[in-house]
């Protein structure tokens, strides 16, 4: 299967110090290839959201090893690990963290600035990721005036914006009624699919997981049989 795209191996993480501390990870390990949906499994406090983190290298192990592409990060200076992440990872979460008095296309595009796209080029890949969600007729709405639906598929367009390789979800369906989370799904697995983006979904809903490839189920911490 070639090298894995994300590898984790070991990994712990602890928060706080003494008798306040608190071990959201005690050794988990998974590989991640190409192309695979995997969800990761659990309750409330059961580790996942912190193994995303650890994975979208948007936090650090305090033990264990990490490796993207065959490479540690550890190794990298920090403005390399935002380069990584910014050309390679997309970001859904269940909050929909957009700027509510931007437009929708300013916050589709807003990882394209980050990497120093120009303004035509950004305009042309944001109008391109909001018509594949079926947006572009709100390109210039502000975030504010859309449903919740519609927030979610912008949170989308802007994951995709800059052609990543890896799209983490966190709880994507999370806000939403049943029958929309089912839309915003279809959608995440259709990009799988068609367009073979390695999908990580962190959820509690086991219903979405069983659509996954495959489900690392955590609890305190540490992986458990399913």
């Amino acid at each position: 299967m070639g090298t894995p795209v994300l590898e984790a191996h070991d990994i712990h993480k602890t928060y706080g110090h003494g008798a306040g501390a608190f071990n959201a990870l005690k050794g988990v390990s998974l590989a991640v290839h190409e192309g695979e949906s995997v969800a990761i499994v659990g309750k409330s406090g059961s580790g996942k959201s912190t193994l995303m983190h650890i994975l979208a290298l948007l936090d650090a192990p305090d033990a264990g090893s990490l490796a993207v592409k065959g490479s540690d990060p550890a190794r990298l200076k920090g403005r390399d690990i935002n380069r990584l992440r910014n050309e390679d990872f997309g970001f859904v979460f269940q909050q929909f963290f957009l700027v509510p008095n931007a437009t929708v296309l300013d916050n589709v595009v807003m990882p394209l600035k980050i990497a120093g796209v120009g303004s035509a080029e950004r305009t042309r890949r944001g109008m391109e990721a909001l018509r594949a969600l079926e947006l572009e007729d709100k390109a210039r709405n502000k975030a504010t005036d859309l449903s919740g639906g519609q927030k979610q598929r912008v949170v989308i367009a802007r994951a995709l914006v800059n052609n990543p390789r890896v799209l983490f979800a966190d709880e994507p369906t999370g806000n939403l009624d049943s029958a929309t989370g089912e839309v915003v799904e279809d959608i995440l697995f259709q990009l799988n699919r068609e367009q073979g983006i390695t999908l990580i979904i962190v959820t509690h809903d086991h219903e979405l997981a069983s659509r996954c490839d495959r489900q690392l189920h955590l609890r305190d911490g540490l992986e458990v049989a399913a």
